[in-house]
């Protein structure tokens, strides 16, 4: 990947709907090479889509938690098991396996405390092989979705 690829990166991941134009004229490049640069990205994956973001505040969901999970065991089937059932849960918004102590990494999200309880005891309790979980609320952002480094 050169140097123009992570230009057009770069803008991409600050403004999602440049039209090709505007993006070539930013990368000081002509439209049709800029067009197969932007089609190579996507083909090779290293642009997987594109989408809004979204405040959760201004949909009502004010209330983050990250959630520490610890399985009983970590055999393929737990997993397995355990993958497919957090990714069935919408207010799970992230989630990532780590190395260490604890196994999961999950970012949630809710309108409020009383129903992050609910869904921490009703849905996130009682997913295949936990044996832990340690949450700490979100107090603030101070880096959030940040573009990727050029």
């Amino acid at each position: 990947m050169g140097d123009l690829d992570r230009k057009i990166l770069a803008e991409l991941q600050m403004d999602g709907r440049l039209t090709v134009t505007e993006l070539a004229a930013r990368v000081k490049l002509s439209v049709s090479p800029c067009h197969r640069r932007l089609r190579d990205l996507e083909r090779t994956g290293a642009i997987s889509g594109y989408r809004a973001v979204v405040d959760p505040a201004a949909v009502g969901l004010d209330f983050e938690a990250l959630v520490f999970v610890t399985l009983r065991w970590e055999d393929q089937e737990t997993v397995t098991a355990f993958e497919r059932a957090v990714v069935e849960v919408p207010s799970v918004v992230q989630a990532q396996r780590l190395f260490g102590e604890t196994d999961y990494l999950l970012r949630v999200v809710t309108t409020d405390l009383a129903a992050f309880q609910q869904l921490y005891d009703g849905k996130l309790a009682v997913l295949p092989g936990v044996q832990r979980l340690t949450s700490t609320l979100v107090m603030k952002h101070v880096v959030n979705n940040r573009p990727l480094p050029a």
